[in-house]
């Protein structure tokens, strides 16, 4: 009689085992569940900081910020379905006020940079803005490859990426190199260079306002290389905010994909800028 008690207590102890499990998943599941949700619905709120000061990107319009940036991050922030309250900060302090906790996020035509990573993470780039060549109207089909520009002069501002590049992959043209992109135009208008390289808003802009570049058109981009011109512009978040970059690039990729970054481009850029 006691045998069969013990081996009938033995064979209780793997059910009471299976039962306490489930009595346990059924409520820790629930938790889970919980906390995934709770993390996704934590951001009801996003501050985000601008510098107002490089249209069309940002801007001051009537003491409130405008500009792409701020439309594109409108719609961001509707399709995260949360709030979103824009901030002007002067530029030297854009990352400090951000670590500072005044805002949650920044979209201020922020090149993504090794230095700037050690201190903030960045979202994927929304912006990669295109290089392109400049040259005279009747040279418009003009082969701006480096075999096309062999023994021709190029110019372009001096000491940054541009004069780099060039030195690089147009080893066989003559670089000239420039105080400022307006000056090295102004030689372009008067026949004393073949081309000028420079960002292309930076180009577009300048034909649209001065009339000295009536003389000219954009032959070409020139090919994207994140080694010379980096990744491009992105979001600047905290470190720690790994939810909130989740939710800007997912947006991101939703606004981009139905056409409505497209749209929202097309009101202050004339050509394709991701």
């Amino acid at each position: 009689m006691s045998l069969r008690k013990n081996r009938a207590r033995s064979s209780a102890r793997p059910l009471t085992f299976l039962l306490e499990a489930s009595l346990l998943l059924s409520f820790v599941w629930p938790l889970s569940c919980a906390a995934v949700e709770a993390s996704r619905s934590a951001w009801r709120t996003v501050r985000i900081a601008s510098e107002g000061a490089r249209p069309p990107y940002n801007y001051l319009e009537h003491n409130k910020l405008a500009g792409f940036e701020i439309d594109l991050a409108r719609d961001l922030c509707a399709r995260m379905k949360v709030y979103c309250s824009f901030t002007a900060q002067d530029w030297d302090g854009l990352i400090p006020g951000l670590l500072a906790h005044r805002y949650d996020a920044i979209m201020a035509a922020m090149e993504i940079t090794d230095e700037d990573r050690k201190k903030i993470a960045f979202t994927k780039p929304y912006i990669r803005m295109p290089s392109a060549f400049m040259t005279l109207k009747q040279h418009a089909t003009l082969d701006t490859t480096p075999a096309g520009l062999v023994g021709r002069t190029i110019g372009v501002e001096a000491g940054g990426t541009h004069e780099a590049y060039l030195g690089d992959v147009y080893k066989q043209s003559e670089i000239r190199p420039y105080a400022t992109l307006e000056e090295a135009i102004l030689d372009l208008a008067e026949g004393r260079l073949d081309a000028v390289i420079g960002d292309k808003d930076a180009l577009s802009d300048y034909m649209k306002k001065r009339k000295e570049a009536q003389c000219c058109v954009l032959a070409a981009d020139v090919p994207r290389d994140p080694a010379y011109f980096g990744e491009g512009i992105g979001i600047g978040l905290r470190k720690e905010d790994k939810a909130l970059k989740a939710m800007f690039e997912k947006a991101l990729d939703s606004s981009i994909a139905d056409g409505t970054f497209a749209k929202i481009r097309a009101k202050y850029f004339d050509f394709k800028i991701n």
